[in-house]
């Protein structure tokens, strides 16, 4: 389980910061994973393969309400969606949003104040987290819940429900 909070609703710019610098360091990635690697050796899918997708989803969810909490954070939250989420997926979300007019990845039109994620089952190539948004703080704080599809494969986040 994975749970973050922001400070009296603000939002730190350091994660953002973080994650911003990651999406550069990326750029230099690909020329080095380009190059010939050995086979890996087989993985159970269950034992080791959702925790990643579970950690990717945590990651996102961070980063993308820290981003959609900041002025100006769209250029981020789009940058996000592109290294996160899969084509259909972004596909889907912009339908959702012109239909709802709503945030699609967060089903709102606010920020939540904090986030939790817990892992789900894994089959058919897939692995399901549980994401929770608070939305209130208090004696009773008011919470969302989204199901959140990942693609073992890829690691992309294949759907948002």
């Amino acid at each position: 389980m994975i749970q973050l909070r922001n400070t009296h609703g603000r939002h730190t710019a350091g994660r953002t910061l973080l994650i911003t610098a990651l999406f550069a360091a990326t750029a230099v990635v690909p020329a080095a994973a380009a190059a010939p690697q050995a086979p890996a050796a087989p993985v159970a899918v269950r034992s080791t393969a959702s925790a990643p997708a579970h950690q990717q989803v945590a990651h996102f969810y961070g980063a993308y309400i820290d981003a959609a909490g900041t002025e100006g954070g769209g250029t981020l939250t789009t940058a996000l969606r592109g290294f996160y989420l899969t084509p259909a997926l972004r596909s889907q979300l912009r339908t959702w949003e012109s239909r709802n007019h709503a945030d699609g990845v967060l089903r709102a039109q606010n920020t939540p104040l904090a986030f939790k994620v817990t892992t789900g089952d894994s089959g058919a190539g897939h692995t399901w987290s549980k994401v929770r948004l608070t939305w209130s703080g208090g004696k009773h704080p008011t919470y969302t819940y989204l199901t959140v599809q990942s693609d073992l494969r890829t690691g992309k986040i294949s759907g948002i429900r």
